[in-house]
């Protein structure tokens, strides 16, 4: 019922989910993500305790494919389930139960994978896989996005559709984008609206928050004052 990509970036290490479906709140089940370790998509009729089986086997140094085949093996339902996962070597692998609703399948690629069930055709994940591979000018996140643009352009979710999500890592315990729309009549849109919103206000200020290499962050109250009195918002006399 859901279509998802998932890619690593070796140039900055980042992992990154997007999906769409005709379903509500997709980005509260199917993206699963840590720094460091992989990303995995868990869909179809979805399982979320496959989305961290799958990562706490890969952060012990597993195999993508193995991982994914260790999970599997341990759920009855395996055979309704949707599966796939890449690690931070861009290694792939992923699962499509026999019993998942045609249109159905998975296609692996370097340093991303693709997977869908319930779709209009193949062309849905041929043209994902298409314009994932042709837009690399653009920054992930966007290069991910026009890719869900083309398989929807392409039949996408042979239902219809509802909602969609976008999560990205790099170095933190926290995703770095971390954007859902839970319900709306074009959630891609909608989707695409919020990254260059994300794009234009929070971007350029990751750096000044609490991270690893600097644990209190942005804390020059000279600066937040400026900001604050710019704002037209009070500020607190020292």
């Amino acid at each position: 019922m859901t279509w998802s990509i998932l890619a690593h970036d070796p140039a900055t290490g980042a992992l990154a989910c997007a999906v769409t479906t005709c379903n509500l709140a997709v980005g509260a089940a199917v993206p699963w993500l840590r720094a460091g370790v992989g990303a995995v998509a868990t869909q179809s009729i979805t399982n979320r305790y496959l989305g961290n089986a799958v990562l706490e086997a890969m952060a012990r140094g597993v195999a993508p494919q193995l991982a994914v085949n260790g999970a599997i093996a341990t759920d009855e339902g395996r055979s309704l389930r949707q599966l796939h996962a890449i690690d931070t070597r861009g290694r792939s692998a992923a699962w499509t139960g026999e019993r998942c609703v045609e249109w159905c399948g998975h296609m692996p690629g370097n340093g991303f994978s693709i997977a869908g069930n319930m779709l209009a055709g193949e062309a849905v994940l041929a043209d994902t896989m298409a314009a994932f591979v042709t837009r690399s000018e653009l920054p992930l996140p966007e290069r991910m996005l026009a890719a869900l643009h083309a398989g929807e352009a392409a039949g996408g979710d042979r239902r219809g559709r509802q909602s969609a999500a976008l999560r990205l890592v790099t170095t933190e315990d926290w995703a770095d984008i971390d954007l859902r729309v839970d319900d709306h009549p074009e959630p891609l849109v909608e989707l695409s609206r919020l990254l260059a919103l994300w794009r234009a206000t929070q971007a350029p200020r990751l750096d000044e928050r609490p991270r690893r290499a600097e644990p209190a962050g942005l804390i020059d109250l000279d600066i937040l004052d400026a900001r604050f009195r710019t704002a037209g918002l009070p500020v607190k006399p020292r």
